[in-house]
């Protein structure tokens, strides 16, 4: 089993591994999970996403990772942190997708909350961002309670997102 990259009193953050597919697959492909992305991930879609993650900690020393409850070991979605190209460069974007089933319990604030304390002091950075539909209340939710600011809509991926940030 991988070694956590960080834990807190409920939650654990560790790398993807290949074994992870079908439990991503399975979040991927619920149309509510997925409503405010471009589209579900079929299987192989599910595979280059792993391989594509796998790459990132290789080449960066970070990416999404798969957060599953400290005591039980149940998966309950993934968090963590993505090179994104912008405008006006690249940015650090901390991002956040959990499994219907746990929503509504602070798991995605807490886990969110990890990755920005371990990318501040772990990690030396010192500038976080999320992309967020401005319909995905719940999301907007998890980035105001991490201390996360609205700073501009911009376009990406072909639609206007609320960018938030923090330092």
């Amino acid at each position: 089993m991988e070694t956590p990259i960080y834990s807190t009193e409920r939650v654990t953050l560790r790398k993807m591994v290949p074994e992870d597919e079908d439990t991503l697959l399975a979040l991927f492909t619920d149309k509510e999970v997925m409503k405010y992305y471009p589209s579900c991930k079929n299987r192989e879609e599910t595979v280059k996403w792993i391989n594509w993650t796998l790459h990132q900690y290789k080449g960066y020393g970070f990416g999404m990772w798969i957060v599953e409850d400290r005591t039980s070991g149940q998966f309950l979605g993934q968090c963590g942190l993505v090179l994104q190209k912008m405008v006006h460069g690249v940015e650090v974007e901390l991002g956040y997708l959990f499994a219907k089933r746990h929503w509504g319990k602070g798991y995605a604030t807490e886990a969110a909350f990890a990755c920005k304390k371990y990318a501040f002091s772990e990690l030396g950075l010192s500038r976080l961002i999320s992309l967020i539909d401005p319909q995905n209340k719940a999301s907007l939710n998890v980035a105001k309670r991490i201390g996360m600011t609205y700073e501009r809509t911009v376009t990406k991926w072909n639609k206007k997102l609320d960018l938030y940030s923090c330092h």
